[in-house]
């Protein structure tokens, strides 16, 4: 088949179609416009070639337009911004913005990778010339070069998403005092209140103020910021202003010649990843998608989904017929030492959809415990009532958090349940897991709720606590010292409760807890099974301090 195709836009989602094209057909006429300098670059490592984690500006050119043009035979012009989209006569306008000249351009398909831009603060913050923000390789040139050669003091970034925090990790290893403010009460407001309260302690145990639930309502300085403040009347030292307050899909071209636009402000896509019109197909961060599990249209501004979109516009605008199933939005993002991650939908998402869903807490570690350097990760499952399909996972900690995490949104995409994880053979050796693996260890005792074995409660729950109701605190002497039971609770340790038993009140309510919630599961158990009305509270003392922290 003989196509004249036109790619908007490179990057991951413009550059994997073009070189899909090319390997579909041999014939096809394949133009890509990049409106920025490199057609493929690491867009998700810039923070840390900012940082120095990343030692040469090179390394994150991921093929030069001549590479790809000797590759694939593909005519790459960058410098190149598409004007608009004259559907009718089935051409594009182009601005070279080296000469400043425009051309118009014939098409037979369009796949539109316009990526999304980031959210401004309003109009005249751009005469500051320390106010950056971080979308390109001369967005972090700019950074990179104030950085190190004006040696500022303090930074404040507004936003703490990925690259808010990211930014934050590097500029406070190069030595930037760092404060981030956020209008949210969160920093990764994907991810489920009580799960983040350890990233917020981690920031701060690393130097990094947090500002939450602020926004900036003025600066300080004429042609450089010198200060920020917030409508809480702080005034914050800032040499250097990073906005990091989300990014907007780039929907200028859609717009303007007609294409349907969904209700979040997307381009409306089909599952074959095509637009309104049938020759225009568009893929990234400018599209709604539909959430794998919820079945709504959700905005996935991620690599992994626009590489994959890119792949499915290009089989179709070549007369192959594939269809993308849709986004889990899997991620994840080191903070310093930590690793915080999620996949599928959260437990706010579900609560706003009215899906219903069940949640877990457990706490393992990463590897053998008596092999050296197991590192304590938490994990968040949500799952089903009826069924224990798994809905989503949330989890948070250090070595071994990435390799959970794609098993869980494995499990989800092939609608496996909580049973399943009970099952599922994950490799261990001491240096690597346990021979109970924490995903194994999240599907027991999802699988316990869904059997009635394990009866639980939550943290906020707690307020409700009808008059006949006990909290027991199950821990040993050792976990008591280290931290404060909660308040109104009775200390039985585990070994002792059969013994203390007779001294119970059968007419009373029991809430058993310990650190994690596994030895108060066992109390538990002792407890319903000699009679005795009783629930344990989900992830124990750690959970139940993390939630409360962010209430």
């Amino acid at each position: 088949m003989s196509c004249k195709l036109v790619i908007i836009g490179g990057v991951a989602g413009g550059a994997t179609a073009a070189a899909r094209a090319r390997r579909l057909n041999e014939d096809a006429g394949i133009i890509v416009f990049e409106r920025g300098e490199y057609i493929s670059f690491a867009n998700c490592g810039l923070p840390y070639y900012i940082g120095d984690v990343i030692g040469t500006r090179n390394d994150l050119l991921i093929t030069t337009p001549e590479e790809f043009k000797a590759r694939y035979r593909i005519d790459v012009r960058t410098l190149s911004d598409v004007l608009s989209i004259d559907r009718a006569a089935r051409e594009v306008v182009v601005k070279d913005l080296r000469t400043g000249e425009s051309y118009r351009e014939s098409y037979d398909r369009i796949i539109l990778s316009p990526g999304a831009e980031p959210v401004s603060l309003p109009a005249g913050y751009g005469a500051f010339d320390n106010v950056f923000s971080l979308r390109s390789v001369s967005d972090a040139d700019r950074i990179k070069m104030h950085a190190d050669r004006r040696g500022p003091r303090t930074a404040v970034i507004i936003g703490a998403g990925f690259i808010g925090l990211e930014m934050a990790e590097n500029l406070s290893k190069k030595g930037v005092k760092t404060t981030i403010v956020e209008r949210l009460p969160q920093v990764m407001n994907l991810l489920d209140c009580e799960m983040v309260s350890a990233v917020h302690d981690h920031l701060r145990e690393n130097g990094v103020d947090l500002l939450l639930e602020r926004s900036i309502s003025s600066v300080a300085g004429l042609k450089t910021v010198s200060a920020v403040m917030t409508d809480r009347g702080e005034e914050v030292p800032c040499d250097m202003l990073v906005l990091s307050m989300g990014v907007r899909p780039d929907t200028r071209l859609a717009r303007g010649c007609g294409l349907a636009i969904g209700d979040l402000g997307g381009i409306k896509v089909s599952p074959l990843m095509m637009t309104s019109d049938p020759d225009i197909f568009a893929v990234g961060d400018a599209v709604e998608v539909n959430d794998l599990v919820t079945g709504f249209p959700v905005l996935a501004a991620l690599a992994g989904p626009a590489s994959k979109q890119g792949r499915v516009a290009a089989d179709n605008a070549m007369g192959r017929r594939t269809v993308y199933g849709g986004t889990l939005g899997t991620s994840i993002v080191k903070v310093f030492g930590l690793t915080v991650s999620s996949t599928g939908a959260s437990e706010k998402t579900l609560r706003m959809r009215r899906v219903p869903h069940l949640v877990s807490y457990t706490h393992s570690n990463s590897h053998a415990g008596y092999y050296p350097g197991a590192e304590m990760m938490t994990i968040k499952l949500v799952f089903s009532p009826g069924s224990g399909r798994i809905l989503g996972s949330q989890i948070v900690g250090g070595a071994g958090v990435d390799k959970r995490i794609d098993v869980m949104a494995t499990a989800i995409r092939g609608s496996m349940t909580v049973f399943d994880l009970e099952d599922i053979d994950l490799a261990y050796a001491p240096p690597f897991s346990s021979a109970r693996d924490p995903v194994n260890i999240a599907g027991f005792v999802a699988s316990n709720i869904l059997k009635g074995d394990h009866e639980v409660v939550h943290a906020g729950d707690l307020k409700d606590m009808a008059d006949n109701t006990v909290l027991l605190d199950l821990r040993d002497m050792e976990d008591l010292m280290r931290s404060s039971p909660i308040e109104g609770a009775v200390h039985v340790p585990l070994g002792r409760l059969r013994r203390k038993m007779e001294k119970l009140d059968r007419e009373k309510f029991y809430i058993t807890y310990c650190e994690v919630g596994s030895r108060s599961y066992a109390g538990h158990r002792i407890l319903a099974q000699r009679g005795f009305r009783s629930k344990n509270l989900s992830g124990g003392y750690k959970t139940y301090t993390a939630a409360m922290r962010e209430h």
